[in-house]
């Protein structure tokens, strides 16, 4: 079954942005499909694999920072090719 992840990554501290950098830095070299935008990340892939994934991924950044929040979407179905027809 696939999915689409969106990603939503916020240190709760004053230097944010390194945490977030190298959350996108290792979701990029998953082998996973990765989009960006300014507001969040979309990781696209198989259900099991890109979960088991997050979930060691999600751990190790929660187990580095003090206070942490992360915001996660997930549709059923890969949506990575969506176009907007209007």
């Amino acid at each position: 079954m696939q999915i689409s992840v969106e990603l939503a990554l916020t240190p709760l501290q004053d230097d944010f942005e390194p945490p977030i950098k190298k959350f996108i830095k290792d979701l990029r070299n998953s082998g996973f499909t990765v989009m960006e935008n300014p507001l969040s990340t979309q990781i696209y892939g198989d259900y099991d694999k890109l979960m088991e994934f997050l979930t060691e991924e999600i751990k190790e950044t929660f187990q580095n920072l003090d206070h942490v929040l992360m915001t996660m979407k997930i549709v059923k179905s890969n949506r990575s090719d969506y176009a907007a027809n209007f």
